[in-house]
C-alpha cells in the first residue's frame, strides 16, 4: 500500500489508538518515522518502541503509549507540514507549543530534532509535527 503521508499515517495511528486506551500500536517502519519516534521517546510522550517484522517480513514498528493517571500524556499530536503544503521555519521562528509545555518536531539539516534543540543549535527547517 501506497501512502503519500507516511508520517500523517503514524501520527493518526497513535492518535486512534489512545482514544481506544490502548497500550501498543503498530506501524510500518521507516527512517524518518524512527527519528520521530526517537523525539517522541526522549521528550516522555512514549514509553518506547520495538521494531518486528510483519509475516511478509517487512519490518514494523511496536510504540508503546504511555498514560498517566488513566489519561494520555499526548494531548494533541497534529501534522504541521504536509505533501501538499510543506512549512519551513528560520531558527528565529520556530513556533512554540502550549508556552513550552509541548514540543515541534523539525527536519533539520542536522537531523529530525525537538524545537528546543534546533534553537540551541541555531538550526531551522520543516515543521514536522506539533505535540502537547
Amino acid at each position: 500500500m501506497s501512502l503519500s503521508d507516511p508520517i500523517g499515517d503514524m501520527l493518526t495511528r497513535i492518535r486512534n489508538a489512545q482514544l481506544r486506551r490502548r497500550d501498543v500500536v503498530t506501524t510500518p517502519a521507516s527512517t524518518l518515522r524512527g527519528r520521530v519516534l526517537d523525539v517522541l521517546k526522549s521528550e516522555g510522550f512514549i514509553r518506547g518502541y520495538s521494531e518486528s517484522h510483519m509475516d511478509n517480513g517487512v519490518l514494523q514498528y511496536d510504540i508503546e503509549l504511555k498514560y498517566s493517571d488513566n489519561e494520555p500524556v499526548i494531548r494533541t499530536i497534529e501534522r504541521v507540514s504536509r505533501p501538499g503544503r510543506r512549512v519551513y521555519a528560520s531558527v528565529k521562528n520556530i513556533p512554540s507549543v502550549a508556552n513550552g509545555l509541548g514540543v515541534s518536531i523539525l527536519s533539520t539539516p542536522k537531523g529530525v530534532m525537538a524545537d528546543h534543540e534546533a534553537k540551541a543549535q541555531n538550526l531551522g527547517g520543516e515543521v514536522l509535527c506539533r505535540v502537547f
